[in-house]
């Protein structure tokens, strides 16, 4: 587990729920690793981040997307197939965080080659305990995919960031 990297990890969440975006954030901040985290409330918003469109060209490719699925304007599972379909996207791990318990969500996701599917707990500290777990497995254990184009590092004396979109 190193906790020593040259740059702290990119996360895009995709969250239209302020509470969970909220908790999501609360549990990050209270993390060991550096990290960056960019937050928007769609998935029309979510595949202009990620293709760095418009406002979102000058942002960094993630390291790893938390997305929900019940997502307006574009849901969680086209967003998935788009950027499972997506030469210079599909590398980067995603871990569905949604409410649903759905078995056909569940296969779906799976199918379009989601890393892991995370039901949301209803209980605040079962939440925060959920998205601990997501950020010790996914930013100290694993190995991430390397960065297809360099990314500045931030300030060193700043461990932690969020970027929220509206």
């Amino acid at each position: 587990m190193d906790k020593t990297r040259t740059r702290p990890i990119e996360i895009l969440l995709v969250e239209d729920s302020p509470s969970d975006t909220e908790l999501t954030i609360e549990a990050l901040t209270e993390a060991r690793v550096r990290n960056r985290l960019n937050v928007v409330e769609d998935g029309v918003e979510a595949m202009a981040f990620l293709r760095r469109q418009g406002r979102y060209a000058d942002k960094p490719r993630p390291d790893l997307i938390m997305l929900d699925l019940n997502l307006p304007r574009k849901d969680g599972r086209e967003v998935l197939a788009e950027l499972k379909a997506d030469e210079d996207l599909k590398a980067i791990p995603v871990v569905v965080l949604t409410t649903s318990h759905a078995e056909q969500d569940v296969l779906r996701a799976y199918h379009l080659h989601a890393n892991c599917y995370i039901t949301k707990p209803v209980d605040f500290e079962q939440f925060l305990s959920v998205v601990r777990s997501i950020e010790s497995f996914w930013l100290l254990v694993v190995t991430l995919p390397p960065v297809a184009q360099a990314i500045g590092s931030a300030p060193s004396g700043i461990p932690n960031s969020v970027s929220i979109s509206h």
